[in-house]
């Protein structure tokens, strides 16, 4: 077994391993916590009572957090010429068409959220095997494959993220940064909370919310009562 770290040492002895704490406490406790020298991601990891396998019970949605992610979000949109302007007015670093499709081609996928147009659909279906693996690829449930790209850029930008449960039911996704203050931490999650709660399958039976975990980038995790995130 590897020796802890000094800062691993010490996160653990302020976590107390058998407590659930309220998610206030738990957003003021992992920036206590973290001690790396880069503004720390802040994650959510959430266990469903649900059976993934089952096309009536996958989870997948999409939330805008109320504080945003506190990540610089690379947007590409791939759209025809006359939606171009649109998409540079709300600030999309990307734009265009053939010669991105090209790009993706050859490999290039250095964004973060690609947004597209129904009418292009075809040319980018094909970019399905690449862009798929990476969840780059445009889907209209989450909301980037519109005619409104303006709207879709602004708001991935103010901090719209996709989310989808995992083969484990685990939904994990990032609710902030280390250096965001405990409450707009805590806002985050309880906002994105909400959403999976509304987002429960009818066939999912039993408890629906197994486990909330909160975390840095290089913390241990730290357990939420799930029946006190509002707290």
């Amino acid at each position: 077994m590897a020796n802890l770290t000094k800062n691993r040492k010490s996160a653990l002895e302020k976590i107390e391993p058998t407590r659930q704490y309220r998610l206030s406490e738990a957003a003021t406790l992992v920036k206590e916590v973290t001690k790396t020298k880069f503004d720390a991601s802040v994650d959510i990891d959430v266990r469903l009572g649900i059976d993934p396998r089952k096309a009536n019970q996958m989870v997948r949605g999409v939330v805008t957090l109320p504080h945003g992610t506190g990540k610089q979000i690379r947007v590409l949109v791939l759209c025809t010429p006359e939606k171009e302007e649109e998409a540079k007015a709300a600030g999309a670093d990307y734009v265009g068409l053939d010669d991105y499709v090209d790009k993706i081609t050859n490999g290039w996928t250095d964004v973060d959220v690609i947004i597209t147009m129904p009418a292009v659909m075809g040319k980018i279906g094909k970019l399905g095997k690449i862009l798929g693996p990476r969840g780059l690829m445009p889907n209209p449930k989450s909301g980037t494959v519109t005619m409104e790209v303006g709207k879709a850029v602004k708001e991935v930008k103010m901090g719209k993220i996709d989310f989808k449960v995992d083969k484990a039911g685990i939904v994990h996704t990032s609710v902030g940064k280390v250096s965001f203050g405990a409450d707009k931490i805590a806002d985050n999650a309880r906002e994105f909370l909400h959403t999976l709660v509304k987002l429960k399958p009818s066939a999912a039976k039993g408890s629906y919310i197994r486990s909330i975990y909160l975390s840095s980038t290089m913390s241990p995790g730290i357990k939420v009562d799930a029946k006190a995130f509002d707290e």
